[in-house]
């Protein structure tokens, strides 16, 4: 934990306070207005469509069990989602300050837990009545996150991705106010499909229709693949997750130089931590 704390705090003097585009990050106060947070009377012909769009994805309720051996454990709140609401607490604190909407969560290589966490914050998240969250699966070379939550539809967000489908025939509603897209399979070719100039129009037009206050975006592990870094230029910012006794400072270190040359990194969130010292928290926010 030593080695990746201080690989943190040498990516950070490195950045030397500014975001990874050049410029000085807003203050905390609130300089920035987030417009997608502060709900400023749209017209109510536009409110309907939007709620009506959302109570038009079909419903799942996922297991409390099957949750649970998924570790899966912030829908329902209490002691074991307190981590995740601090992460949550401090997310929405950083990104309506700066005026951010998108967040993609990705680590170093395979089993840091980015999936855990990234539904975990989702649930977090969707707790708060008043925000609606998107949470989309971007790792499409290994899917997980149908499996997590128990969902057996014929779910491919590629397919939406490509043009070839509507999002609202491939997602699902969870509660009132969390959407979910993911696929049932692996993508052949995902890397290609990322990077089509379908993509961008595609995420716009899903914002659009659906006006989520955040979406998650749950993205492969960044030394797997080159997936996340043809997505990173299209997120606000980004989550990169360690395993505390596996992850090495050096791949911290050079997960966290890529993408600060194409988005905003967010912090590193510390996961699998058998033993946590004094001072230590769960996440680190930069």
């Amino acid at each position: 934990m030593e080695r990746i704390q201080a690989a943190i705090a040498k990516a950070r003097a490195a950045r030397g306070g500014r975001d990874a585009h050049g410029g000085t990050e807003a203050g905390p106060d609130g300089a920035t207005l987030p417009a997608f947070f502060a709900r400023t009377g749209a017209p109510a012909a536009e409110a309907a469509g939007i709620a009506e769009a959302w109570e038009a994805l079909a419903e799942a309720a996922p297991a409390p069990r099957h949750l649970a051996r998924h570790h899966v454990v912030a829908h329902r709140g209490g002691r074991d989602s307190a981590p995740f609401d601090v992460m949550r607490t401090k997310l929405l604190h950083h990104m309506r300050a700066r005026g951010w909407r998108r967040i993609a969560i990705t680590s170093p290589g395979a089993g840091c837990g980015k999936s855990t966490i990234a539904l975990n914050l989702a649930f977090s998240l969707a707790r708060q009545p008043e925000l609606r969250i998107l949470l989309v699966e971007l790792d499409l070379r290994r899917p997980a996150l149908a499996r997590m939550l128990g969902l057996t539809g014929r779910h491919s967000l590629a397919d939406v991705l490509a043009g070839a489908a509507a999002f609202e025939d491939h997602a699902v509603r969870i509660g009132a106010n969390l959407a979910v897209a993911t696929s049932r399979q692996p993508v052949r070719t995902p890397s290609e499909l990322l990077q089509g100039a379908s993509v961008p129009g595609v995420l716009a037009a899903i914002e659009t229709r659906y006006a989520p206050d955040m979406v998650i975006f749950d993205m492969p592990p960044l030394l797997v693949s080159d997936e996340t870094l043809a997505v990173a230029g299209l997120v606000d910012c980004a989550l990169l997750v360690a395993a505390a006794e596996s992850t090495s400072a050096r791949e911290v270190d050079i997960c966290e130089q890529e993408l600060a040359e194409r988005t905003n990194v967010l912090g590193i969130a510390l996961n699998k931590c058998r033993y946590m010292e004094p001072g230590y928290g769960y996440g680190d926010y930069g």
